[in-house]
C-alpha cells in the first residue's frame, strides 16, 4: 500500500514546482529542450531511428519542464530490454554523448551560484539520462507510488 502521507507532502509542493520550472525554462531548460528536438529531428531522417526520434522528443518535454516528474524505466515484455539496451549503445555513439556533455556543462554553470545548485543537479540527472534514453517514460512524483509499487 503506498504511503499517503508522502503523495500528500509531494503535492504540496506545486506552487514551488511552478515556480522552479519557470526559472528553469529561462535559465537554459529551453536550450536543452531545443537540443532534444534538434537530435529527434535528426533521428527521424530515418525510418531506423524514429524509436530514438520518439525517445528525444519525449526527453524534450521532460527537460523543459523537469520539476514535478521523473523518468522511469518502462515495464517492458520479453525481448525489448535487449533491443533497448542495443539501440541506447547506438545513441551513445551517434548522439548521446553529445548531448550529455552538454548538461554537464550546463551544469557546472548551474552550480556557480547558490541558486542555481538544483538546477545543476536537475542537468546531471539529464546528462545520465541522455546516455540511456529508450525504455524510459514520463511519469507525475505524485502518481508515481501508486503506478510503480
Amino acid at each position: 500500500m503506498p504511503d499517503t502521507n508522502a503523495v500528500q507532502v509531494a503535492s504540496l509542493n506545486g506552487p514551488l514546482r511552478l515556480i522552479g520550472n519557470i526559472i528553469w525554462v529561462l535559465f537554459g531548460g529551453l536550450f536543452m529542450a531545443i537540443g532534444w528536438a534538434l537530435a529527434g529531428i535528426f533521428s527521424f531522417i530515418t525510418i531506423i531511428g524514429i524509436p530514438w526520434g520518439i525517445a528525444a522528443f519525449r526527453i524534450a518535454s521532460f527537460s523543459l519542464w523537469p520539476f514535478g516528474r521523473e523518468m522511469v524505466d518502462r515495464k517492458q515484455g520479453v525481448g525489448m530490454k535487449t533491443a533497448s539496451l542495443l539501440g541506447n549503445i547506438i545513441w551513445i555513439v551517434l548522439c548521446g554523448w553529445w548531448i550529455a556533455l552538454g548538461h554537464l556543462i550546463s551544469a557546472l554553470l548551474c552550480a556557480v551560484t547558490i541558486i542555481g545548485i538544483p538546477f545543476a543537479w536537475q542537468h546531471i540527472k539529464l546528462a545520465a539520462l541522455s546516455l540511456t534514453p529508450l525504455g524510459k517514460e514520463i511519469v507525475l512524483i505524485d502518481s508515481r507510488s501508486e503506478a510503480y509499487p
